[in-house]
């Protein structure tokens, strides 16, 4: 009889290590492959470790700005932090890489690191027990700008359309048709708002539009350093496009070019790989955004984006384009969960194979932006949507044939492209920032789709249409004060109100008009502060006020309304217009996890045709497809739920660890989602 040495698990774990060691040692001879790596866990044992004392809620609380904490605040209340917070676990990197593997990108909202690994190399490291599995990083051919012709600076251009005497010079069509100026008459400008750019670099130094911007923080995700301009290593034009952007988004030369948001604060981000084969790697986007999330930044913006693949690996296919399913949309989701305003090109693709937008202009909650010319019609390149699960996009359009930029020569280009579109509407969201910070991207995002000059029919080829703003800034918004609701308001050209004879006129759920006089606050802003508009109601409403002694209504005809006031946290915003199933949080979870969900006012898969009040179920079932329980089987008005699974009080300690399944059913829509329980 034969007898085989038991080889313990702490001693194999040391020879696989070692083996992996010595196939580093030999990689040099063979071609490598940028891999992520998802680790099983995060090192701890439980969820249970997002008890605010505990090391690891502390460490990921420590990676956030003050400014980041505040922003989470206001959409996620006190519990801001989330399991995929936590940083990865430090035990998992430090064996990867006593190994020899140079980790490329820390992604701790997916769990995972990025690095480059031959194809023997990845077997070994798919087969260590911390890890749960490997996907090759998808490397995408970049879109550059449709044409751009490079110009001698011009003189200064005569006519100026703004009473405070700036001078736009060349970019005076891009924001002419966007209403800009007369924001920027209001003495709106986009300061106070951190605004974070994802493109191909940036030579902001020398130029005369740009040297000047409050350029906060930058990073070089490609070499790994802070330097977001050309250095060696780089292409000759690798931060064309990017300076091209920053200058249409906040350039500052009076007489040549000015941004909409010239005096906001700005992170850089250098994301996009472009050597000869224009290319982009998508985790150095995901990376970015993180970082960029964990400043405080309240608006992202990137100009490029995601449909074919090079490097051997594969297209996503069309079905992927649902807006959870790419790295990069998953990353702008958990941006937008953390309270991000996020926004994105919608592609130059409408004339070619692909004909459709591109990854992450997919993504749930982003504000994808298409491209119109100055006469404000659809480019012939600006990609249509919609999504793969039918979502209308893009969301709004901006001038994006023949946009006045800024070049690396420290001069001007005419260019096209949605890529050039984005940054003004980006512009335009920091003007909206600026003017009200305690909006939340919910509000900036809604109040964006109402301000568009195609509201009332919204299509796949302009989305809610021409963005405004004018129209966004003197959109009606709500706040809270001190437990009660306040209504703001700016209008435009305030000089010729009679400020003693603005009101507001609103009626609350079926009751009858009321006439408010509203207060001025400083120059421009109005304000009412409500004592009888509670939580769950609803409110119609139209202002009136003098101008130069004749009557206004605004709007003209019918009213503003919003349906059903719904709170969360800090947030204010109307009730969902579509029915959701969130991810549990915390997940995986011990004892207790909380899933939320969403039913609209009206909604498509009501059996009884739109009526806000849905007959709800909420089940818990294993692995084998039993239930283990119902934890909603009732009819619920429109809103916004939070339900609490706590094994401990509905099971006992009878419930085994292991993967089990939540499924929302309401009319005849159906989702299910996965959770994790671990002891």
């Amino acid at each position: 009889m034969r007898y085989q040495q038991k080889i313990p698990g702490r001693t194999k774990m040391k020879l696989r290590l070692a083996f992996i060691f010595l196939l580093f040692v030999s990689a040099q001879l063979f071609s490598q492959t940028k891999y992520y790596i998802y680790f099983k866990d995060k090192g701890v044992s439980s969820a249970t470790k997002l008890n605010k004392t505990s090391s690891e809620y502390v460490a990921a609380e420590r990676e956030l700005a003050a400014a980041a904490i505040e922003r989470r605040k206001q959409v996620m209340g006190d519990d801001y932090l989330t399991f995929e917070d936590l940083p990865i676990s430090s035990s998992y990197i430090s064996q990867l890489e006593t190994t020899g593997i140079k980790i490329e990108n820390k992604l701790k909202w997916f769990n995972a690191v990025t690095t480059y690994l031959t194809d023997e190399q990845a077997q070994a490291v798919a087969a260590l027990p911390f890890v749960s599995k490997l996907d090759r990083v998808r490397i995408a051919k970049r879109f550059d700008p449709i044409e751009s012709k490079i110009i001698a600076a011009p003189k200064t251009i005569s006519t100026v359309q703004s009473t405070t005497g700036l001078n736009y010079g060349g970019s005076l069509n891009q924001n002419t048709l966007s209403e800009v100026p007369a924001v920027h008459d209001l003495g709106i400008t986009g300061k106070g708002v951190l605004i974070g750019i994802l493109d191909t670099g940036f030579r902001w130094k020398t130029h005369p539009a740009l040297k000047d911007l409050k350029i906060v923080a930058e990073r070089d995700f490609i070499q790994n350093d802070d330097i977001t301009e050309n250095q060696a290593g780089d292409a000759g034009n690798q931060d064309s496009h990017g300076t091209n952007v920053l200058g249409l988004m906040a350039g500052y030369d009076p007489g040549n070019l000015i941004g909409p948001a010239y005096e906001a604060s700005i992170i850089l981000a250098k994301t996009e790989y472009v050597p000869t084969e224009t290319r982009a790697e998508e985790d150095n986007y995901a990376a970015a955004l993180e970082w960029m999330e964990s400043l405080g930044v309240h608006i992202t913006t990137s100009s490029l984006g995601y449909n074919q693949f090079d490097g051997g690996v594969g297209d996503y296919p069309w079905s992927s384009f649902d807006g959870q399913t790419t790295i990069t949309a998953k990353a702008i989701n958990l941006a937008f969960q953390r309270g991000v305003t996020t926004l994105t090109a919608a592609g130059n693709e409408r004339a070619y194979a692909w004909g459709k937008i591109i990854t992450p202009g997919d993504a749930l909650n982003v504000i994808t932006v298409g491209a119109v010319d100055f006469t404000n019609k659809v480019a012939s390149f600006s990609s249509p949507g919609p999504t793969f699960d039918g979502r209308i996009k893009p969301e709004v359009v901006a001038m994006g044939v023949t946009d006045y930029v800024s070049n690396t020569s420290g001069k001007y280009n005419y260019g096209n492209g949605t890529s050039y579109a984005t940054p003004i509407a980006t512009g335009i969201a920091g003007l909206l920032k600026s003017a009200w910070p305690h909006l939340t991207n919910q509000q900036i995002r809604k109040i964006f789709l109402e301000c568009g000059d195609n509201v009332v029919t919204p299509n796949n080829d302009r989305g809610w249409g021409l963005i405004s703003a004018k129209r966004v800034i003197s959109y009606p918004n709500l706040s809270r004060v001190n437990g009660y609701f306040r209504m703001n308001k700016i209008f435009l050209e305030p000089n010729k109100l009679d400020p003693t004879k603005v009101v507001l006129n609103y009626k609350i759920g079926t009751g009858s008009y009321k006439g408010a006089n509203m207060q001025i606050n400083g120059d421009i802003k109005f304000s009412y502060l409500f004592a009888d508009l509670a939580d769950n109601s609803s409110v119609e409403f139209y202002f009136t006020y003098k101008k130069d002694g004749a009557e206004v209504r605004e709007p003209a005809l019918g009213s503003y309304k919003i349906n059903e006031l719904n709170i969360v946290g800090n947030e204010i915003g109307e009730l969902p217009t579509a029915i959701l199933l969130y991810q549990n949080y915390p997940n995986p979870f011990n004892p207790e996890t909380t899933i939320r969900y969403s039913i609209p006012v009206e909604t498509r898969h009501s059996a009884s045709g739109g009526s806000s009040l849905q007959h709800v179920t909420l089940k818990i079932y294993d692995v084998l497809g039993r239930e283990v329980v119902t934890l909603v089987d009732e009819y619920k008005q429109a809103g916004t739920y939070n339900e609490k699974f706590n094994v401990k009080t509905r099971h006992g300690a009878s419930l085994p660890s292991g993967v089990y399944f939540y499924r929302l059913q309401a009319g005849d829509f159906s989702e299910t989602k996965k959770m994790l329980l671990i002891k």
